[in-house]
């Protein structure tokens, strides 16, 4: 428990401090938002700076601080130092400059972002990639809330199919209809449930203070079934620390801020606020798994992730609230999947130079963006692993997008003649990592864990390399 209260803290000083320097790094001004110039009542929409946090924060939240802090936290402690510092020096810088840029770029998503800074062939991979990594979000968070949730109403699989129609149908609501008539009304009481998850969660953590892995104990992986910490951890571990996701996210509320002034709360803050919920989630499942909490709940330590989440919830916090804080843990996904098709619908309409203030036209991109959405669907359900598939291919795709919003950003900043190594670094860590795992995965090449190392620091070094090349020729080159 010491090193989750320092983690805890660090994660609160790095907002205060980072935060700051970071945030005079881009400069904020008083120029008119996306939101006030462009407004349409439909996506560019002025929105209370709460309302957008709850948003923002429910967006990039997910499953991923949840379920991948507690596959993560099988590694042991060296959890902790990836969710602290990929969030404050990754992950939340990330979320920040990427969501800033898009406000000065009109609210533009994210493939015209990358397009902008690294060519228009990059933006035409990254449209289709990201896109597809939408839809894919899309169908994964059908299907994992409609589990939970089936598996609360029987063991029948009918109940599973049932949720799947209902999660599905507001999808399509959501994804149509103008950004305060459903998400800006009902994020908040899914906000607060998911808060009071976590906060609930480490109140009793701290009356526990029970025994566990410390990092003075060692970082030597404790579950090597999960294969090597380095790359696997770090994409285990990606929405508590860092992920590309996020990056298709922001762009919805940049459009929806009255102030570039907000960004640092509402960007920054969001995403350390998701931080500390991967912490609280990694320390109940280090508990469960390595300090005696399975025992103590009478169930085996051997649990997966959700039914990890509904054991410890109804185990700890009672029947009223295990049930406000699995309402917290079904609403994470929820709240990501109906804003990852409606970025999709946006990026695809911005593409096509196709406006969305009228509803003919967002029906007709609608119409094939839950057609491929359903099929992705139909396959988590019909193949038995299906799921696992399509989730393991979407940790990859997850990070890869990262590293393209990373090294866009890294460009932005050395045109603007700006300190570019708060960027540079975390591009270079995240380009290895993915290429890494990439050749050591058992889904793709399955390569012995040196080669991955081997494999990491050169391409490190080569991307490095050519940085320093790019930089040499373009170190002059300075615009608006």
């Amino acid at each position: 428990m010491i090193t989750f209260t320092l983690s805890l803290l660090a994660l609160v000083v790095g907002y205060m401090l980072y935060g700051r320097v970071v945030e005079r790094i881009f400069a904020p001004d008083d120029r008119p938002t996306p939101a006030i110039s462009m407004a349409d009542g439909v996506d560019y929409v002025v929105l209370p700076g709460w309302k957008i946090f709850m948003i923002q924060f429910l967006n990039i939240a997910g499953t991923g601080p949840i379920f991948g802090a507690i596959m993560g936290a099988m590694f042991g402690p060296s959890a902790y130092l990836w969710i602290v510092f990929g969030c404050i020096f990754a992950g939340a810088v990330h979320d920040y400059l990427s969501g800033m840029l898009s406000m000065r770029h009109g609210g533009a998503g994210l493939p015209d972002l990358i397009g902008h800074y690294l060519g228009l062939r990059t933006k035409r991979v990254m449209l289709v990639f990201s896109v597809f990594l939408l839809l894919m979000v899309g169908a994964v968070f059908v299907y994992s809330p409609a589990l939970i949730l089936g598996r609360l109403c029987g063991e029948s699989l009918n109940w599973v199919y049932f949720w799947c129609v209902v999660i599905f149908i507001y999808y399509f609501l959501a994804t149509m209809l103008p950004i305060d008539k459903i998400i800006g009304r009902i994020y908040p009481l899914f906000a607060i449930a998911m808060l009071f998850m976590a906060v609930a969660l480490m109140v009793v953590l701290f009356l526990k203070w029970p025994s566990l892995p410390e990092l003075t104990d060692g970082l030597k992986n404790m579950h090597p079934a999960s294969g090597p910490i380095f790359p696997c951890l770090f994409i285990t571990i990606a929405c508590g620390a860092i992920s590309g996701f996020h990056a298709t996210q922001s762009p919805l509320m940049a459009r929806c801020m009255k102030s570039e002034r907000q960004g640092r709360p509402l960007f920054y803050g969001a995403m350390i606020t998701e931080g500390v919920v991967a912490l609280i989630w990694a320390t109940v499942s280090s508990y469960f798994f390595y300090g005696g909490a399975a025992a103590e709940l009478g169930v085996p330590a051997t649990l997966q992730a959700p039914e990890v989440v509904s054991t410890v919830s109804q185990g700890w916090l009672g029947t009223f609230g295990g049930a406000l804080a699995l309402l917290g843990v079904v609403a994470a996904p929820i709240t990501s999947g109906d804003t990852a098709l409606r970025s999709a619908r946006l990026i695809i309409a911005e593409f096509l130079h196709l406006e969305q203030h009228s509803i003919r036209k967002r029906i007709y991109i609608c119409i094939p963006v839950f057609g491929v959405t359903l099929l992705l669907l139909w396959y988590n359900i019909a193949d038995a692993d299906g799921f696992n598939v399509v989730w393991s291919y979407f940790g990859w795709a997850n990070q890869t997008l990262a590293v393209f919003t990373l090294w866009a950003v890294t460009v932005y900043l050395v045109r603007k003649k700006k300190p570019f190594v708060i960027t540079l670094v975390p591009a270079l860590f995240m380009t290895s990592v993915c290429t890494s795992f990439l050749l050591i995965s058992d889904n793709v090449f399955g390569l012995p864990a040196v080669v991955g190392y081997i494999t990491a620091a050169v391409v490190f070094v080569l991307s490095g390399g050519l940085f320093a090349l790019w930089y040499r020729r373009n170190k002059a080159y300075s615009r608006p």
